[in-house]
């Protein structure tokens, strides 16, 4: 039995492996998912949620570089190595973009960047707030690639810290799904009866409801927030799983195999844990991976709506909604880039799972 699985499985791999598109998405996923994880180490803006404002330098176009001033703050914040990494540095520098500069005496007097031709304001600062009086280490030359945004933060740092709500959020409320999903359709598929009634009237009833409107009032119901999102995503997404876990038990739970178990003295949950599961995940985790797409939309759709991830937490959906007015403003590329990553990373995992789905098909 067990070698006939391996068989299956080999055999399943190779199938997907022929799959040009499947392997392709799956690679592309495998790098989003690195990109979220060290989104901090990657991005150019590594301060927290990718939030340095520089209002001077807003809505500008990619490539667009300005010399930056950075002023050290006297106040020292101790942060971990591991901290830093995963949820960014807490700067309490300044950052200034300036246009030209001179040291004079004891004296730095700059001039701050202005645009549209205009002269910015002369500052000065006392040498003393840089170490060893040498400006040379905080005067640099920054270059968006991305351009950036409205409030003049780099759009690249936030479009790869915000690919850590979109990636994640899938994991979380696939996660949350496949729980109550598999709970619930493994008790109504084997046992039947009023059991079974009872689940299918409240899948049905769940069923019913639009699913973005149920989120929203789940969202409402938790509060606004990050973890508020995935939980209301994850609740109302069990309803297909479960669905599919039960069509599938019914139609296995009569096999030989199952009786064989009966037989010999097996409990309930053993046989449906130990031995049916493990047969019917195939349509299972095809329909994970179409989950993760519709997780991902949902929650940009939320975030659009302004009740999703919250102001200043980087998210794609509601860069798009900050944005959406600079199309027809003659920067389009602000809401254009992070639909962008919305729709490729969708695209992924459809693709993915029609690769699994032909990889998966026994008949095939």
């Amino acid at each position: 039995m067990s070698s006939q699985s391996n068989s299956l499985k080999q055999l399943a791999l190779q199938k997907f492996k022929k799959n040009i598109w499947g392997v392709f998405s799956f690679i592309f996923i495998v790098f989003v998912g690195l990109i979220s994880v060290f989104a901090y180490l990657l991005a150019p803006d590594n301060s927290q949620h990718a939030n340095q404002m520089h209002l001077a330098i807003h809505s500008k176009k990619p490539g667009f570089k300005v010399l930056m001033l950075t002023i050290p703050s006297r106040q020292s914040r101790e942060q971990s190595a591991f901290d830093k990494m995963f949820f960014g540095k807490l700067n309490a520098d300044t950052e200034v973009p300036i246009s030209t500069f001179r040291v004079e005496d004891s004296l730095l007097t700059y001039t701050e960047y202005a645009s549209d031709g205009l002269v910015g304001v002369e500052k000065s600062v006392n040498l003393d707030v840089f170490p060893e009086q040498s400006v040379d280490k905080y005067i640099k030359e920054k270059r968006f690639l991305f351009g950036t945004d409205k409030y003049g933060r780099d759009l690249l740092s936030r479009i790869l810290v915000g690919a850590r709500i979109s990636f994640f959020i899938g994991f979380i409320a696939v996660f949350i799904s496949l729980v109550i999903g598999i709970f619930m359709g493994s008790i109504a598929g084997y046992f039947g009866g009023k059991v079974d009634a009872i689940i299918m009237w409240i899948i049905n009833v769940t069923w019913s409801i639009p699913t973005l409107l149920l989120v929203i009032a789940i969202t409402l119901a938790l509060g606004k927030g990050y973890w508020q999102v995935f939980i209301a995503v994850g609740l109302t997404m069990w309803v297909e799983v479960a669905r599919v876990v039960r069509g599938q038990i019914m139609s296995v739970k009569e096999m030989q195999y199952v009786t064989a178990a009966r037989a010999l003295g097996f409990g309930n949950f053993r046989i449906i844990i130990r031995h049916i599961l493990p047969n019917i995940m195939a349509p299972v985790i095809v329909i994970s991976a179409a989950n993760f797409a519709a997780a991902i939309l949902i929650e940009s759709g939320l975030s659009f709506l302004g009740i999703g991830a919250q102001p200043p937490m980087a998210s794609w959906g509601a860069m798009i909604k900050d944005h959406y007015n600079y199309i027809i403003l003659g920067k389009p590329y602000l809401a254009i880039i992070p639909g962008l990553c919305i729709m490729t990373l969708v695209m992924a995992f459809m693709l993915i799972g029609n690769a699994l789905r032909d990889a998966l098909d026994v008949k095939g």
